[in-house]
């Protein structure tokens, strides 16, 4: 005799979750991969300790510093060069968090929160600051490494 049949009033035992999802904010995530998207900040928050990519960021901090052992006398550019991609990366990801329509981002990232996102002036101010610092920032940072494979470091 199976458990139902002894007692077939009672259904199965079912797990039900009932917390919600909490609301995500676009502003402050943007704001989060302008500022410590280089370490992944905006990526914990919106997933969580179990995101890669995270990590990933995470990473560039100890890889840098295993560049400065490894060679001593590279240059410091190439030494920070892995935080240097992390954190350009980090300002490609602040624009397009930024960017993605507000239906879209509660889509993606709350949709259990029952809430809906609605983005102001101040999510502007920083995209367009991260438009800024990253392009500067991309420029800088090739301009640079043309130099030290070019010419050595000749002009800096």
């Amino acid at each position: 005799m199976t458990d139902t049949a002894c007692f077939p009033a009672f259904p199965p035992m079912r797990t039900i979750e009932t917390m919600s999802q909490t609301h995500k904010n676009k502003t402050f995530t943007t704001l989060l991969a302008f500022l410590l998207g280089g370490v992944g900040a905006h990526r914990f928050y919106l997933r969580g300790a179990g995101d890669k990519w995270a990590w990933l960021h995470v990473a560039s901090v100890p890889a840098c510093a295993a560049v400065a052992l490894a060679a001593p006398q590279a240059d410091r550019f190439y030494q920070l060069l892995p935080l240097i991609v992390s954190v350009l990366l980090g300002c490609l990801q602040a624009l397009v968090l930024g960017l993605m329509s507000d239906e879209k981002w509660d889509a993606a990232y709350n949709g259990g929160s029952g809430r809906q996102s609605d983005s102001t002036w101040p999510l502007a101010l920083i995209l367009v600051l991260t438009l800024a610092i990253g392009v500067g920032g991309t420029i800088a940072a090739m301009a640079r490494l043309f130099d030290l494979m070019y010419t050595g470091g000749a002009y800096g």
